[in-house]
């Protein structure tokens, strides 16, 4: 019987510890796009505020920036294109591949 009563609750448990940690992901993520990436691309990124237009910054959003690749975007943050500097030596993989998955989320809010 306890046995019974163990098996949801552990079950239940392991479903919060899986939501909090999706959760923090996402929440670096816009952590590290927000100190790395909106002051060039915005906030939302569109790169519609005064540092984007000057640099001719791509709207993220974009169909242009979003047919990409993971390996691409990758790629151009971890090496820098044009005026974007190369952040590779600044972010681990794994925040890179959470800018990659945050840049993907940000044509969903568009």
């Amino acid at each position: 019987m306890q046995s019974l009563i163990r098996q949801p609750i552990m079950a239940g448990v392991l479903c919060v510890l899986a939501l909090v940690t999706t959760v923090q992901a996402q929440s670096d993520a816009a952590t590290i796009f927000k100190a790395k990436c909106a002051l060039c691309h915005s906030a939302d990124g569109s790169a519609d505020n005064q540092t984007g237009k000057s640099l001719h910054a791509k709207d993220l959003r974009s169909e242009e920036v979003q047919k990409k690749t993971d390996a691409e975007l990758t790629d151009v943050i971890t090496k820098g294109n044009g005026a974007m500097p190369a952040f590779g030596d600044r972010l681990s993989p794994e925040d890179v591949h959470k800018l990659v998955d945050y840049v993907r989320d940000l044509a969903k809010k568009k």
